[in-house]
């Protein structure tokens, strides 16, 4: 048996967002927002279920934008992205999301009332805030100097660090131990883990993420996305390695300057690693 990775923006938004997957991102969103409790009785998910319009593209459209209702019948709107690369401006494109959905629930002559809370979590395939040693970071309005929570408690930024999350199959506590662990390693299953099996919506998720159940079709488009995927980290890291490396013989060079009047250049060749011609061109300067 073999499964979609769950971490591409159309496997993400089959399993989590189609209309079948009602029940899932009930349980899932109880267990990331709400402790595994059952505050979430009610979903209704609103935007459809979209492949992106550029292969391998992801825009300002959401993954997932849903209405839930609590056992309150308090109703709030959650929109959920699932987040792959560390892109310029992605964290403003996160707040402009949460702002944008915010604002458009109001028609002209509607109350400021009638506002309902928007949830914005973002679940991350990287680490965001290396400064925070905890996996779910939660983010509201407060007041700059005495950090008091702005009485409108109405838009909430919920970020996600996959990577922080560690725990092993043997380790898995909770529920949301397990969605996590779903999303990071279903693609490597061969099998449901029965620990998981116990879990009716994750043992659903994991049927819809079965490949056996896709089309040719579905099964072509999420291979260009994780091909996609990796040709961008490959472009990431090739850039950070370039930065490194232009770094190191900036350093390089500032030590040989000083080292000019002082040494030989065989000796600042073997102290900075420099090679003689680029020791005969400093000098030349």
């Amino acid at each position: 048996m073999r499964f979609i990775n769950p971490k591409t923006d159309y496997a993400f938004k089959k399993i989590f967002g189609s209309e079948q997957s009602h029940d899932i991102l009930i349980s899932f969103l109880n267990a990331m927002l709400y402790e595994g409790n059952d505050t979430i009785i009610e979903i209704e998910i609103l935007n459809p279920h979209l492949t992106p319009r550029i292969r391998g593209f992801k825009d300002t459209y959401l993954d997932i934008k849903a209405t839930i209702t609590d056992q309150d019948r308090q109703k709030s709107t959650v929109i959920i992205e699932m987040q792959v690369l560390n892109v310029e401006g992605f964290q403003k494109r996160i707040l402009y999301n949460a702002a944008k959905t915010y604002t458009n629930q109001l028609a002209i002559g509607d109350e400021y009332t009638d506002l309902q809370p928007v949830i914005a979590l973002t679940i991350a395939d990287f680490e965001m805030f290396p400064e925070l040693d905890q996996l779910i970071s939660r983010f509201i309005l407060k007041e700059k100097t005495y950090l008091t929570d702005y009485p409108i408690y109405d838009i909430e930024l919920v970020f996600i660090e996959l990577p922080k999350f560690q725990k092993q199959l043997v380790e898995l506590e909770t529920l949301a131990d397990k969605w996590l662990y779903f999303l990071k390693t279903a693609r490597k299953l061969e099998s449901v883990p029965p620990s998981m099996e116990s879990v009716p919506e994750i043992k659903q998720a994991f049927a819809i993420a079965n490949q056996a159940n896709l089309s040719s079709e579905e099964i072509d488009e999420l291979e260009h996305q994780e091909i996609f995927i990796q040709d961008q980290r490959n472009v990431v890291k090739k850039a950070l390695n370039q930065g490194i490396e232009q770094g190191k013989l900036e350093t390089q060079l500032a030590i040989a300057q000083q080292l000019l009047d002082v040494l030989d250049d065989a000796a600042i060749s073997r102290t900075t690693g420099l090679s003689i011609e680029q020791i005969a061109k400093l000098r030349s300067l």
